[in-house]
């Protein structure tokens, strides 16, 4: 397997909070699939936490597409799942799973953290060595 491209992002906590609290479930339905929210929504103590965790996931995939919000990304179309007990994965839809496939990305990895007010995310671009 060969690297073909990193994304990291920052995502502050309380502006995440700001934007659940001024935009609410509009914002959430924009930028968070079914799924994502109802792992996050279970975390309800913490759930701008986990929520900032995978903003920061969708803008580091962005980085590895090396689209930004252009060329027909959609915030869902990036989405975060976790099966218990294990690390989260990405799952790509629509342009996103496009724009992978025409990169050549066989799987993209991805780390997240949450430290003192920020939420952090890495992501890593990987294909199959020619």
């Amino acid at each position: 397997m060969a690297i073909v491209s990193l994304g990291l992002d920052l995502t502050r906590i309380d502006r995440m909070q700001g934007a659940l609290d001024r935009r609410g479930q509009r914002f959430l339905d924009r930028v968070f699939t079914a799924g994502e929210q109802a792992y996050c929504e279970r975390r309800a103590v913490r759930r701008a936490t986990h929520y900032a965790g995978r903003f920061a996931v969708k803008e580091a995939v962005m980085k590895v597409l090396g689209t930004g919000w252009r060329a027909g990304v959609r915030w869902v179309d990036i989405e975060v799942t976790r099966a218990p007990g294990q690390a989260p994965e990405v799952v790509l839809h629509g342009r996103s799973a496009e724009i992978a496939g025409e990169r050549g990305l066989d799987r993209i990895h991805i780390t997240i953290t949450h430290d003192a007010g920020i939420a952090a995310a890495v992501a890593v671009g990987e294909r199959a060595a020619d």
